[in-house]
This record gives structure tokens, C-alpha cells and sequence, in this order.
């Protein structure tokens, strides 16, 4: 029952809240703080339950839905969502407690929407019923939605508007394919169509021109939420008008339902295909690489550098996965928990000198280590995890895409490469700017250092990019199995050569 009980517990604590008067801000604000804390420790429980050795679903659970349609609650975790699932319960914990004197209008809407997300991201990751996959992955569009309308910048209705008409457009394709496959999957035990995952990636066994627009519809809906490039341009608007700890869920976990959606749908199911496609998505996963640094290294708005980073960092992950290696998708996967933490801390960073100053413009800033020096130091090794320092954990997840895309693809490994040297440039370029030389505005003089719960909020994440960047055996134990149960599809479709080694 502990997958049921990490839904339940965030999606019960969101309808406790309801239940307080908006005028107890104090109870509001600790009640979210409890359940998400609850919500981590199920998480803990989940991580300690599983067994590393194993390639499949672990802890399943499944119970008749809707019997008549073959939809059942049918929920589990495997190497491939455990830590997607652990990002998500960490980071909502690390949001609320950063969101505790930032947030003070709509407290009680605010915190309602962020544990509703919560328990539709855990869903996302740990549905095995393709119908119940589909509604998680629409529920967490709206709360995401009205955190950018209501606690964003000026922009928000722009950007909150352009960031659901993207993701809405995906969507729909996507049920599109999810009939399909529904119509063409049939349960042995009924003799009935089912939404059963395993059964659908069974019996998908598809003709290449089917699967070619199978994987399309997929592909599309799972490419504009990565983003890669050119499907990106909703991402820099979300992000610079998000509050801060929407824009740490948005990088940390949101996009990570699109990289989560090619490794769980369309590698498997349409092998095929996904070879066909490898040569378009490694090229766009490259432009997107190098598009994303050129245009973080001209940005002003320190939060929009970093959306921008993103674009980059997420074309290494859609890189390693369409390496179609046992390396590359062990660094994509890897990577994507990297991402979470190390853009997460960023954004973190970000927002403090934000709530402080009321501006993220490099300009209005320079010298403040002098002023600021925990917050310097907290801020140099996270932006260092970034560019992929050894010892950091960016550095295990991009060597391991770069050995993957050299093994399959040499000359996309070397382009990317300039994507890391373009990382560096952007990102010391900026700290040198904000934070070395002399105090170039007197109202930064009075900027006061991280508090106890910043730097408690940072410090974790800062601690983990340490600890995976040192010792990433824990993660890759658990992910490997998994990812070799995937590559067994190619294999089973007869897809051996020079693809996978």
C-alpha cells in the first residue's frame, strides 16, 4: 500500500487544507509543511522496500476501477520512476518551507494547489494503468497553471496562457494514441480491452508505419514538455514569471515528465520507430544544447539565464536517451534527478536575493560576496554542479551522456561537448558579475545573509549534489536493471546493430 499512501497523503493533506479558515495562515502553513514532510518520509519507506537487483515493477498494487472499461487503480514503481518519485516528495518539502514568509496573499489556495500537484506528479510516475496515466498527467497541468496566473510576475497571464496551449496541444495527441493502443491491447484473462501498461507494451507490436505515427503523437506531447528545441519557447516565459518555488517543481520535476514519457512509452513500445527517429531528436537534442547556452550567455535576468540552462541541460538528457545505450540512458536518467536538484537549488538561490532586492538583473548587483558570503559559496558550488565539475553530481550524469552519444553517435557527442564549455562561460561569467569586484550599489551594502531556513533549505540540496557527484553507485544500482529491461525491446525487435553495443 505504500505507493497508494504517497498519493494519498499529499492529495488528503491539500483537502485538509480547504477545510481551514483562510484566515489561520499559521495552521495553513504547518499542516502543508506536516503532509509533505509525510509525504518524503512514505518516499523514504518506498526507497528502503525496494530491491535493487530487480528490473521490473516493485510494491504493484491494483485494484478494478472501472471494470467495464478495462481501467483499473493499478500503481508501482521501478528503477526507472523511484527517484523521480523521491525528487518529487523532496523538492515539495524544500518549496513549502521556502514559500513560509514569501507567499502572503492566497496562502490557503496557494498551498492547497502545490500538495494537489504533488500527489498528480507521484501518480504520473507511478501509473501502470495508461487511462490513470493520463488524468495524474492532466491534473498537475492546472495547479502548475494557476501558480504562474496568480503568485507570478507581471507577465503572467501571457505566460501562463502560452504554457498551457502548448501542453494542452500535446495532450490531446497524445489520448489520440492511448485509444489507439486501448483498441489493440486486450487483457487474457477478460478477453476485454485494458489500459494495463505492461499488456499495451506487450502487445505493442506494431507495423513501422504505425508506430511511426504512434510515436509521433507520443513524441510530440512528451518533446514540448521537455522541452526540445523548437517546442521550447514556453519554457523562458513560464519560468521568469513563475513565484520561485513554482519554477523549482517546473524544472525539478515538471519537465521531467517528458523525458519520464519517452523512456516509459516510446522507447519501448515502438523500438522501431524510435530508431527511425534517432538521427532528427539527437540533432534537435544538440541545436537545443547549443541554442540554449548562446542564449543564456546574452540573458541580463539571472532567472531567465538559468531557464535558458535548462534548455541546454534537457538536450543532454534527450541526447543520452536516444543513444539507445546502456551509458547514455543511465546518464539521461541520472541526469534528470541532477537537473531537479541543481536547477531547483539555482532557482532557489535566485529567489532569495529576489525576495531582498525585488530585481534579478545582474546589473543591479556586483560584489555582494562581500555582503553575502554563505550565500556566495552555497551559490558557487551549485552553479559548478551545473557545469558538470568532477566531484559534483552534473559531472557523473554528462560523462555518462557523452560516453553513451560517443559510442553510438560520435560527431553529436563532440557538438555537445561545446555545450559544457558554453555552460562555463555563461554561468562564471554571471557570478563574476554579481558577486566579485567591489559593491556597485549602496542598497546591496544592507543585504543580509541566508537565514537559518535558507540555508537549511539550500544546504540539502547543495549536500546531495556532493553526495551523487561522489558516490552515485546507490542511484545507478537501482536504475540499471530497468534500463536493461528496456534496451530488451530493441533487442526483441531485432534492432542490434551498430545502435547498441
Amino acid at each position: 500500500m505504500i505507493i497508494s499512501l504517497l498519493i494519498a497523503i499529499p492529495f488528503l493533506t491539500s483537502l485538509v487544507i480547504l477545510a481551514v479558515p483562510r484566515t489561520n495562515a499559521a495552521a495553513i502553513r504547518w499542516i502543508a509543511l506536516f503532509g509533505s514532510i509525510a509525504a518524503f518520509a512514505a518516499s523514504l519507506v518506498m526507497y528502503a522496500q525496494f530491491t535493487p537487483g530487480e528490473a521490473g515493477y516493485q510494491m504493484v498494487e491494483r485494484t478494478p476501477w472501472v471494470a467495464s472499461l478495462g481501467i483499473d487503480w493499478h500503481v508501482g514503481v521501478d528503477g526507472i520512476s523511484l527517484f523521480l518519485v523521491m525528487l518529487t516528495t523532496l523538492l515539495t518539502m524544500l518549496c513549502v518551507i521556502s514559500s513560509w514568509s514569501s507567499i502572503k496573499d492566497r496562502i490557503k489556495e496557494y498551498h492547497f494547489l502545490f500538495l494537489l500537484m504533488e500527489a498528480a506528479l507521484i501518480g504520473v510516475f507511478c501509473a501502470m494503468d495508461l487511462f490513470v496515466f493520463y488524468v495524474m498527467w492532466e491534473v498537475q497541468l492546472v495547479p502548475m497553471f494557476l501558480l504562474i496566473g496568480i503568485w507570478g510576475g507581471e507577465r503572467r497571464i501571457y505566460a501562463t496562457i502560452k504554457f498551457f496551449l502548448f501542453t494542452m496541444a500535446g495532450s490531446v495527441l497524445m489520448l489520440a494514441g492511448i485509444l489507439y493502443i486501448y483498441f489493440n491491447t486486450t487483457d487474457p484473462a477478460t478477453g476485454h480491452h485494458t489500459f494495463n501498461l505492461l499488456l499495451a507494451t506487450e502487445q505493442a507490436k506494431f507495423p513501422m508505419e504505425v508506430q511511426t505515427w504512434l510515436f509521433l503523437a507520443f513524441a510530440l506531447a512528451f518533446a514540448i514538455k521537455v522541452p526540445l528545441f523548437p517546442l521550447h519557447t514556453w519554457l523562458p516565459d513560464a519560468h521568469t514569471e513563475a513565484p520561485t518555488a513554482g519554477s523549482v517543481m517546473l524544472a525539478g520535476v515538471l519537465l521531467k515528465l517528458g523525458t519520464y514519457g519517452f523512456l516509459r512509452f516510446c522507447l519501448p513500445m515502438f523500438p522501431g520507430a524510435a530508431t527511425k527517429f534517432v538521427p532528427l531528436i539527437s540533432v534537435l537534442a544538440v541545436i537545443g544544447i547549443l541554442y540554449g547556452a548562446l542564449m543564456a550567455m546574452i540573458q541580463k535576468d539571472i532567472k531567465r539565464l538559468v531557464a535558458y540552462s535548462s534548455v541546454a541541460h534537457l538536450g543532454f538528457v534527450m541526447l543520452g536517451t536516444f543513444a539507445l545505450n546502456m551509458e547514455g540512458l543511465s546518464g539521461s536518467l541520472l541526469q534528470q534527478v541532477n537537473h531537479g536538484i541543481s536547477t531547483g537549488a539555482l532557482f532557489l538561490l535566485v529567489g532569495v536575493i529576489y525576495d531582498r532586492r525585488h530585481t534579478r538583473l545582474q546589473a543591479d548587483y556586483g560584489g555582494i560576496a562581500k555582503v553575502m558570503p554563505v550565500y556566495a559559496v552555497l551559490f558557487l558550488i551549485v552553479a559548478l554542479s551545473s557545469i558538470g565539475l568532477p566531484g559534483l553530481n552534473g559531472f557523473v550524469g554528462e560523462f555518462l551522456i557523452l560516453l553513451g552519444a560517443f559510442a553510438a553517435h560520435p560527431m553529436y557527442a563532440v557538438f555537445a561537448t561545446a555545450g559544457i564549455i558554453f555552460a562555463a562561460v555563461y554561468l562564471l561569467w554571471m557570478y563574476q558579475r554579481v558577486f566579485f569586484g567591489q559593491v556597485t550599489h549602496e542598497i546591496n551594502l544592507g543585504l543580509k545573509d541566508v537565514t537559518l531556513r535558507e540555508g537549511l533549505v539550500i544546504g540539502t540540496l547543495v549536500a546531495l549534489t556532493i553526495l551523487i557527484g561522489v558516490y552515485p553507485d546507490p542511484l545507478l544500482s537501482r536504475m540499471q536493471p530497468s534500463l536493461n529491461l528496456l534496451l530488451s525491446h530493441f533487442q526483441g525487435a531485432g534492432i542490434t546493430q551498430t545502435l547498441l553495443p
